[in-house]
Parts: C-alpha cells; structure tokens; sequence
C-alpha cells in the first residue's frame, strides 16, 4: 500500500466519523425538539383552560351583578340572593380544597 492510498483511506474514515457524529447531534436535536413540542402543547393546554375559567369567572361576575342589581333594595329578594351566594361559596370552597394538592412538609426527612 501506498502513502497515498493510507492517506485516501484516512480521509475516508475522518468522513465517515464525522458523517456519524452529524447523525448523532442530529437526533439529539430530534429528541429535544420532541421534548420541547410535548412541554409546549401541555402549555397550550394550560393557557386555554386559564382562558375558560377566566372567562367563567367573567360570566359569574356578571351574573352576580345583574342579581343584585335586579333584587335591588328588596330586603326578600336580598336575603334570597344572600343564601344563594353562601350556598355557592361553600360549593366552590370544597371543590377548591378536594382539588388542590396538599403542600408538602416544609422539612422533607433526610435521605440515608
């Protein structure tokens, strides 16, 4: 074999290996990118469902108002609406406590 030849031969291999290392960082970027497209959907999720209970909260807002301003000084239709606002406060009060996970301990134990 000539010098050449080893040398051709060298250069091949280099290619090679650096082909192979381009595939690598290649799919690395691929598995990031898939990484990122899933944490970026459940975001999407996330700012959607803020805009539903934002715009929920805007309605029953509203809602509240016009009841109010329809009972207007009726003591009647006052104490009603009274009953009806304690009722939906507690509702919503234990669907915020069986939703919301519990905070955890402030000094977690020590591992061993």
């Amino acid at each position: 074999m000539e010098v050449q030849d080893a040398i051709f031969i060298l250069t091949l291999l280099n290619i090679a290996v650096t082909f192979m290392f381009c595939i690598l960082i290649l799919r690395t970027l691929e598995n990031q990118m898939s990484t990122t497209n899933t944490t970026l959907a459940a975001l999407q999720a996330q700012v959607q469902q803020n805009t539903t209970i934002e715009n929920s909260a805007v309605t029953l807002i509203q809602g509240l108002a016009a009841q109010i301003a329809q009972a207007g000084t009726d003591p009647a239709a006052l104490a009603a609406l009274t009953a009806n606002l304690n009722q939906s406060a507690t509702a919503l009060a234990a669907a915020i406590t069986a939703n919301t996970p519990s905070a955890p301990p402030a000094n977690p134990p020590a591992a061993q």
